[in-house]
Parts: C-alpha cells; sequence; structure tokens
C-alpha cells in the first residue's frame, strides 16, 4: 500500500451488516468538503459484519479535527452501532522497540528508520540484555536495560511501562524479545504490540525449531507477525509468509532462510500498522491492501 497523503483523515469503521453505510459514510465526507482518497470495504457474511477503511483530504474539510470524531459519531455512527477508530495521515506515530540478543529484526527496523522509510519516532529502546546498547545509541536512540528474572519481573515491567508512558509511546515492536509479557502489560497496549516469530508453531514448540523442523524434512518454512494478547503467539495475525525449502538445505539455511522472512514479514505488520489499515474483530484481522 502507499503511504497516505499527509492531509488526510482515516476511518476504520466496523458495524453489523445492513444497507445504506457506504452511502451514509460518502455522504457525510462529501457534505462536508472532503474529497475521498481510498475507500475499501469487506462484509463477512458468516457473521454478518460489515468492515471498511475510507481516507479523505482535508484540505477543505468544514469540521475541525477536534470535532470530527464526535460529528462522525452523532451523525452516523450511532445510527448503524458502529465501531470506529479515526486517524490523520501527518501524525507521526512513537515506537518503542523491545530486544534480546538475536539481531536480525532490530537491525532491519533500524535501517529503514535511519533510511526514513518510515514515518515513525523511535524514541528509546528497551532490552533485557546490554548487547544492542551501541546500535541504538549510535543513531541517537536512549537505550535501556533491565535484566529480567522470575523475581523482579513484575517490578522491571512496572518500570517499564511507566518509561513508555513518560515517552508517550503509541505502540510497542517485539524485535526478538525473547521475553513473555505479563497479561497487565499486554493490557495498557492492546492491539498496539506487535510481535514476530517462525511459522513452526504449534509443532515445533522449544528452543532449537528449526533442528526439530530439519530432522522431519519439512518442505517449507515461515513467518508470523501479529498483535500480541495475553494467550501466547494467539493474537489477530498482520501478516505471514513462507518460502521453500528442500533436502539440501542444511540446518544453517533454514535458520538463514527463516531469519530472512522474520525480518520481511515483521516489517510488512508494522508499516501496515502504520499506515492505520489493520482493523481487528474478534481475534481476526483485516487487512485493507
Amino acid at each position: 500500500m502507499k503511504r497516505q497523503k499527509q492531509n488526510a483523515a482515516i476511518l476504520l469503521i466496523h458495524c453489523p451488516d445492513q444497507k445504506g453505510i457506504v452511502i451514509a459514510v460518502t455522504e457525510f465526507i462529501f457534505k462536508n468538503g472532503g474529497n475521498i482518497l481510498q475507500l475499501d470495504q469487506h462484509v463477512d457474511a458468516e457473521q454478518k459484519v460489515f468492515f471498511m477503511r475510507v481516507a479523505w483530504d482535508l484540505s477543505d474539510f468544514l469540521i475541525e479535527r477536534d470535532k470530527l470524531a464526535e460529528y462522525f459519531n452523532t451523525l452516523v455512527a450511532s445510527r448503524f452501532e458502529m465501531r470506529f477508530r479515526l486517524h490523520f495521515a501527518d501524525q507521526r506515530l512513537r515506537m518503542a522497540l523491545f530486544v534480546s540478543q538475536l539481531p536480525h529484526c532490530f537491525y532491519d527496523i533500524l535501517a529503514r528508520y535511519e533510511a526514513q522509510e518510515w514515518q515513525v519516532d523511535i524514541p528509546l529502546v528497551i532490552s533485557n540484555h546490554d548487547r544492542m546498547r551501541p546500535v541504538a545509541e549510535r543513531l541517537g536512540i536512549d537505550f535501556h536495560h533491565f535484566p529480567i528474572d522470575a523475581q523482579n519481573k513484575a517490578d522491571q515491567e512496572a518500570q517499564q511501562l511507566a518509561l513508555l508512558r513518560e515517552q508517550r509511546i503509541d505502540f510497542i515492536v517485539l524485535a526478538r524479545y525473547m521475553q513473555i509479557l505479563s497479561e497487565a502489560f499486554i493490557h495498557a497496549y492492546p492491539e498496539r504490540i506487535i510481535n514476530i516469530h517462525h511459522s513452526f508453531l504449534p509443532a515445533f514448540p522449544g528452543a532449537r525449531p528449526y533442528h526439530s523442523a530439519y530432522r522431519r524434512g519439512v518442505k517449507i518454512i515461515g513467518a508470523t507477525s501479529h498483535y500480541v494478547t495475553a494467550e501466547l503467539d494467539a493474537g489477530p495475525i498482520i501478516e505471514q509468509d513462507v518460502t521453500r525449502v528442500t533436502h539440501e538445505d542444511a540446518v544453517d539455511d533454514l535458520v538463514r532462510k527463516g531469519r530472512d522472512l522474520e525480518k520481511v514479514v515483521l516489517a510488512r505488520a508494522v508499516w501496515h500498522h502504520l499506515n492505520h489499515t489493520v482493523l481487528v474483530y474478534d481475534n481476526r484481522s483485516i487487512v485493507f491492501e
């Protein structure tokens, strides 16, 4: 998906499917001087739920930004029992990176950040190890080391959350952060924590999944990026991809190909989040391309 025009509003909507939704939304935009830039919709026929993402130019829009959600709710959303989120394309989100010791996703994200591929700020990096400090500090990003064990986990997470609030963090990316977040931590950032992992679960769990997969002679490997929920690795999926492997690939080849996929899949998921193209419903994601 292309980057959204800067002076634009974006609405993500879901509601019971019924007649008149599209015309009500587009008429609201038209009558108030907006020009629609993108409109995508989907109907889940089984659950009878309507989903929409619509973006429009605000250059000549009659309603002020701080009143837009209120007007839309009164004039449209309440009539259709809509739940909606409103975003503005020119608002730079603030992202926190969590990392442990595996560097591939971390380096990839920082490379995209340094190249200004993404419209995002990264005020801080949090890690349970100190290894990545020089990498973050080279780019002027504050690095915070929080060693974690069973005894201090709750206190360390409380300090992390306080730091995130202080820095006005909008969302978190777990760039191979090898710690399980507590339910209380996750509830502080619902649908705003993005994780990445290989797609061997649940067939090949444990610390050496590539070795287990190699012994079984797998023919594809993959990666999955999803929002974090209290149920481990079971949150709404944002992005996935696979690549084929053969009997000629050694374990090291599987690991290399898997980590390449992890980098790309995580980057795509972050891109979708930054561009407000993901709508979560019933632990399932609708991703508008």
